[in-house]
């Protein structure tokens, strides 16, 4: 057990200059606690908590086998779901990482220059005599790698010269952190120190492609969305196929987010599909399920559905998601813990279109949802 600290940073205070692969750091008390948090990273096998533009991440160096174990072990995460390789720059990637004189795959050239730093992950070869932990790779023959922009998360990064295997920072199924509070509500006693940077820019995890198959795939959709990829990547991008396929129960996977539930409260979720304004098909489902007035129910609400007053206050607790896809993504974890923390029994979500944002919003939801009600159908 540890005694978790917190540790404040200010996100402003860490600047990356153009053609710099280390950080400026111009607040004592950041620079301070980022050295803690490295130091830890490069001494020791204990995880720690950090932010990214994306969510919270849980990271011990991806080369070390006892980090990695201590990662799966703070969430209860299953050991046959790869994990994540974050890294600091390209030049930490090719020195740490890759083997000697490896070029990274052509396909990748056009989306590393426009969409690095940021969320997007890809999949590289496993090289012989690869330094990355097997259990980073759950002993498949590639990794997934990116480079987050958020400055905390480089800087953690950098200062300890640790390419850094990192999960989201939450107890395994549970909604990934957009918080610090988030993370130490799920890893209090587990890990010794979470780095505090504010909310979450992206509020979804990162965007996983694999330009190693033919065609390329996307293996998860994240905080860049389908065109994201097809415009920024170039031609050998536009016939990108999107996995939605889950893998079974014995069936290995390349990326996390492919296999088990993810992203539930402890809360029963009912995903809205087409449904509306939502009255009708919330009043149906309350009735046939022969929901009491004494159950709580929460409503997280986004472009069609109206307001709970409308179901003659039968919902107990309401929240706006926003009606752009960026707004929806940034709030919905945050939204679905809060919600979840209130006590509540039953947890309505208005479902959007598999556009833009709105294809990694459902990924998520869909993992989330106990049951979906599709209007249409």
């Amino acid at each position: 057990m540890f005694e978790t600290k917190i540790l404040k940073v200010d996100v402003n205070a860490v600047m990356f200059k153009k053609g710099e692969d280390m950080p400026t750091i111009t607040d004592e008390e950041t620079l301070a606690n980022i050295k803690i948090a490295a130091k830890e990273l490069k001494d020791t096998n204990n995880p720690i908590g950090f932010p990214t533009e994306t969510v919270y991440g849980l990271g011990g160096s991806a080369l070390q086998d006892d980090s990695v174990k201590n990662i799966y072990k703070a969430k209860n995460r299953p050991a046959d779901n790869p994990l994540i390789v974050h890294v600091s720059s390209i030049e930490q990637l090719k020195r740490k990482l890759l083997p000697q004189d490896y070029e990274i795959p052509p396909i990748y050239h056009q989306l590393i220059e426009n969409l690095w730093p940021g969320p997007l992950t890809i999949l590289l070869p496993v090289g012989e005599d690869s330094p990355i932990s097997t259990l980073v790779t759950a002993n498949q023959d590639t990794f997934a790698v990116r480079l987050p922009s958020h400055p905390i998360a480089r800087a953690l990064i950098a200062l300890s010269d640790t390419p850094v295997a990192a999960p989201s920072a939450n107890a395994s199924t549970r909604p990934s952190p957009t918080l610090a509070s988030h993370v130490y509500h799920d890893l209090q006693g587990k890990i010794p120190y979470i780095l505090d940077g504010g909310a979450c820019d992206v509020g979804l995890e990162s965007t996983v492609v694999d330009g190693l198959s033919n065609p390329p795939l996307m293996l998860r959709p994240g905080g860049y969305s389908l065109e994201d990829i097809r415009k920024n990547g170039g031609d050998q991008w536009s016939n990108i196929v999107h996995v939605k396929k889950v893998a079974g129960k014995n069936e290995a996977v390349r990326t996390p987010g492919m296999k088990y539930r993810h992203y539930s409260p402890t809360a029963k979720v009912v995903l809205f599909l087409n449904c509306g304004d939502g009255i009708e098909a919330m009043g149906k489902y309350i009735k046939s399920n022969n929901l009491e007035p004494t159950t709580k129910i929460a409503l997280l609400k986004s472009k069609s559905f109206v307001s709970a007053k409308e179901l003659n206050n039968l919902i107990t607790i309401e929240r706006d998601l926003g009606t752009k896809g960026t707004e929806i993504s940034h709030n919905l974890f945050a939204a679905l813990r809060e919600v979840d923390e209130m006590g509540v029994d039953v947890i309505f979500v208005e479902g959007v279109d598999e556009t833009e944002e709105g294809l990694a919003i459902m990924n998520r939801l869909s993992k989330a949802a106990l049951i979906t009600i599709d209007g249409s159908v």
